[in-house]
């Protein structure tokens, strides 16, 4: 489904009377920015990278003022500061690494990609029963370093370090993705593919990884119940290049839990389904329904290593699929508790993909109500859905930019809700509630009325009172009903 050239932007539906009320923030073309459930833009920090933004109570917000240049680098930010109400940088840290890229000074940067992780909340967004987050302590950073493992590629590599650093920015623990490549659980298949092209040859400066979320895991069911791995130090994190789902034992630098990159392994991961090209895997923290749950937006789109297929002509991004899910499932059993997918996005047919669909970025946050806030990146579409799949809010961004100077997005990285009491230099805002517009008469201002005007023919020998699908006769008509009525979820996904 192709996007109509004009569309509303801002908040499109809101149901005050069923959503979790707070403020959302998400990196937006102007900056860092904070809106209210109404849309109403009530704090922006201008110029404020976010990669992603995520607030603290006591209106801090985090987030990235620079990135290196693309020609040397992939999407290294230069620092990762946390920042004031008023705007006033209060931690800073950009001692990863001294670099000195063509035409510039060598500087220490942050090389942060993708996610960070403040001490004080296992998932950097709001649950009732977790430790405070604090606007002090420790940070877990996700950064690049530039290695060669010939074990992996001839190629040089980006490989994804995991950091741990105080306030005052001394480094003090350090995982580094390429040295733990045997624990990964790739086939002989992959491997070569890996060794070929480890992201070299898409322009990607070998990003053979791709990590783009971590966090820890926090207090839960799991680890009470004696479940070592589980332990609420260790760290939750997914690959989308490689689609693999994993936890790293803190103590040691092990993968304790992994699922993937091969989805066909057992009969529980075949039912779980391939997870493709994911983003924002993390466990769903005590105090929230479906606690102790996995909680992932399965982009789908291609992702993986492998044998060459039809989608797949070397091998790379061998695993393809042309819609997305949000998906809870119990980490043991790998049972889907909860989804969201096209069928529950009104898809007429499994085909009908594009109801909902993102293949790259995107999240889902779930709120103390048991809605989940997802981010449908690609569109700049944030909204939150109930347990039943009912959208009771939704914002469209408005704010639109040029990509790689040709496109004109309004992307979304990823956003999250925060309660009001986070904020405490704001007043709490009147609750309006946005109707839903009847699209079949909205119209815009100076456009044909939206009753038809014209002279109205009655077609002689029809029933002028049937309503029909737009050019199907009874037979074909029968034939979608039938698709729609016998098409389960197992059958579609």
């Amino acid at each position: 489904m192709g996007l109509p050239t004009i569309y509303p932007t801002g908040v499109t539906y809101y149901d005050k009377d069923k959503t979790f009320n707070g403020y959302t923030v998400y990196p937006s073309l102007k900056g860092a920015l904070l809106i209210d459930m109404n849309g109403n833009e009530v704090q922006l920090w201008t110029g404020l990278g976010g990669f992603p933004n995520k607030i603290l109570p006591g209106g801090y917000v985090f987030g990235t003022t620079g990135e290196r240049n693309p020609k040397y680098a992939y999407q290294d930010q230069l620092d990762l500061v946390q920042v004031d109400w008023d705007g006033k940088i209060v931690w800073k840290f950009d001692h990863t690494e001294l670099v000195a890229d063509p035409g510039s000074e060598p500087r220490y940067v942050a090389r942060q990609h993708h996610d960070f992780q403040r001490e004080g909340s296992s998932t950097g967004y709001y649950a009732p029963d977790s430790a405070p987050y604090t606007d002090h302590g420790n940070t877990l950073i996700l950064t690049h370093e530039n290695i060669y493992n010939h074990a992996i590629s001839d190629k040089r590599l980006l490989d994804d370090k995991i950091i741990e650093v105080t306030w005052e920015g001394g480094i003090i623990w350090t995982w580094r993705a390429n040295e733990h490549f045997d624990e990964f659980g790739f086939d002989e298949a992959a491997k070569n593919v890996l060794f070929r092209d480890p992201g070299v040859a898409r322009n990607f400066d070998g990003d053979w990884l791709h990590i783009n979320s971590i966090s820890t895991l926090g207090p839960n069911k799991w680890y009470d119940a004696g479940d070592e791995r589980f332990h609420p130090d260790n760290i939750i994190f997914d690959s989308r290049n490689a689609n693999i789902l994993a936890i790293i034992e803190k103590k040691t630098g092990k993968i304790v839990w992994k699922l993937g990159p091969d989805f066909n392994e057992n009969e529980a991961t075949k039912k779980l389904g391939w997870i493709i090209g994911q983003h924002h895997f993390h466990l769903i923290p005590k105090g929230l329904p479906g606690e102790g749950d996995f909680l992932v937006y399965d982009n789908g789109g291609a992702g993986g290593y492998g044998a060459p297929n039809p989608s797949s002509k070397y091998g790379v991004n061998n695993a393809v699929r042309d819609y997305s899910r949000v998906l809870q499932f119990n980490p043991l059993t790998l049972e889907i508790t909860w989804q969201y997918t096209p069928l529950e996005a009104g898809a007429m047919l499994f085909t009908d993909a594009s109801k909902f669909y993102s293949s790259f970025i995107s999240s889902a946050q779930r709120l103390p109500n048991g809605n989940t806030l997802i981010t449908e990146g690609s569109d700049g579409r944030i909204f939150e859905v109930t347990p039943e799949h009912e959208i009771v809010w939704e914002y469209i961004n408005p704010y639109f930019k040029k990509i790689l100077g040709k496109f004109n997005s309004n992307m979304v990285y990823r956003a999250y809700r925060v309660p009001y009491e986070w904020i405490p230099q704001l007043e709490k805002p009147v609750e309006t509630a946005v109707e839903k517009i009847d699209i079949s008469t909205f119209r815009v201002p100076g456009a044909s009325a939206s009753e038809a005007s014209g002279k109205v023919t009655v077609t002689e020998g029809i029933d002028s009172n049937k309503k029909s699908l737009t050019g199907m006769g009874d037979e074909e008509e029968e034939q979608v009903n039938f698709c729609v009525t016998t098409v389960t979820k197992d059958d579609a996904l």
